[in-house]
Parts: C-alpha cells; structure tokens; sequence
C-alpha cells in the first residue's frame, strides 16, 4: 500500500486525505439522517393526545423540542398556536429551515471532494506526462524506467481521484434524496397538526383517533 501511494508522488496524499474525510462525513450523515431519529413513529399522535389532555407545558415543549426534528417543528408550532394560524405556520416554516440546514451539514464538503478528487487525478496525470517528456529530451527513450515511473504516476493518482470520487458523489446524492424524503415528511406531518388545531371538521391524526378541532 505504502509503495502504491509513493509511487503516485505527493499528490497521493490530498487524494487520501480526501478519502478518509468523506468516509467520515458519510458515516456520521448515516447515522444523523435515520429516518427514526429525525421523524420518530406515532410522535405527533402522542403530542395530539398530550395537547387535549393539557399536558403540553413548557417543560414538556421544552423536551419535545430537544427530541427529534420533527419535535422541534411542532414545538415551534405549538409555541405560537395561539397568534393564528398564519403566524404559526410561519414559525413551523422558520424551525423547517433551521431542520433542513442541520440535515445538510458537511453535504458541500463532500460535495466538493466528488468534484476536486478526479481534478487532484488530472493534475498527477498532467505531472506525470510532463516529467516523461521532460526525460524524453534530456535522456531520450534510453531511462525506461524513469519514463514507466512518470507514466505510473499520471495512471495512479487519475485512478486514485475518481475511485474517491465515484463513490463520494453517489453517497452526496444519496443524502440530497434522503434530505428531500424526510423534509416532504416533516412537512405533512406539521401540516397535520395545523389542521387538527384550526379546521373546522374532524382531523385523523395518524395513530390517534379522530378529534373535532380544538379552539384556540
């Protein structure tokens, strides 16, 4: 391994460099962007429940809010469910994007080694050529050897950048769908308990039974 990475000189080491953070960034988004973490089952049952039964005090808003993503939509709504329907949806939308810019955190960075590692390739490919011409004119065709390790270098640090590339680029977009599937959940979900306040008709609410709208 060791003799690989000398023999694509020193641009082998940003490439790994580059490798080790983007295997760092896509182990800790696996494990920030579980579905379960971010929008737990039955949770906005248990708040609908808990609100009838007047047992949503600050405290417990407090604990909703430090929960999960989902709890920190709907504890934003429920801060502001008595300004009206407008201002408390605005404060839902206002918590959503604080949620969604959590979520996307390190997804530019590993954005950017998708796109810089096969560049750092390039650039070792372009080095390696230029140092093989560069034995050419001084020494001809007769140093193979300093000719095979130039022509090394250039494959090596090319193959090197795009196998971190390749698999940084389809994880980033594997995180960008996730983002977008969790946030168009979040989304119904805070719908739901913005009908169920302020409709005027009975709302279902997942898990809990349907319940007139209560008055606010």
């Amino acid at each position: 391994m060791f003799e690989f990475v000398k023999a694509g000189g020193w641009l082998m080491i940003p490439i790994l460099a580059f490798s080790v953070v983007a295997v760092a960034i896509c182990l800790e988004r696996l494990w920030a962007l579980n579905s379960r973490r971010l929008v737990p089952e039955d949770l906005l049952a248990d708040v609908w429940t808990r609100l009838k039964a007047g047992k949503l005090d600050n405290e417990a808003l407090a604990q909703l809010r430090g929960d999960s993503a989902l709890g920190l939509i709907l504890a934003a709504g429920l801060n502001n469910a008595n300004a009206g329907r407008d201002i408390m949806k605005e404060s839902i939308g206002e918590a959503a994007s604080y949620v969604i810019h959590d979520m996307e955190r390190y997804l530019n960075t590993l954005g950017t080694i998708a796109s810089v590692s096969p560049l750092m390739g390039l650039l070792g490919t372009v080095i390696g050529m230029i140092t093989v011409f560069s034995e050419l004119m001084l020494h001809g065709t007769g140093n193979v050897a300093i000719l095979a390790g130039g022509i090394s270098q250039a494959l090596i640090t090319t193959a090197s950048g795009i196998t971190v590339a390749i698999p940084a680029l389809m994880m980033h977009r594997y995180f960008q769908r996730k983002i977008d599937t969790v946030v168009v959940t979040l989304e119904q979900e805070a719908i739901k308990l913005v009908d169920a306040l302020y409709s005027q008709r009975d709302v279902q609410v997942a898990g809990a039974p349907a319940t007139p709208a209560v008055a606010v």
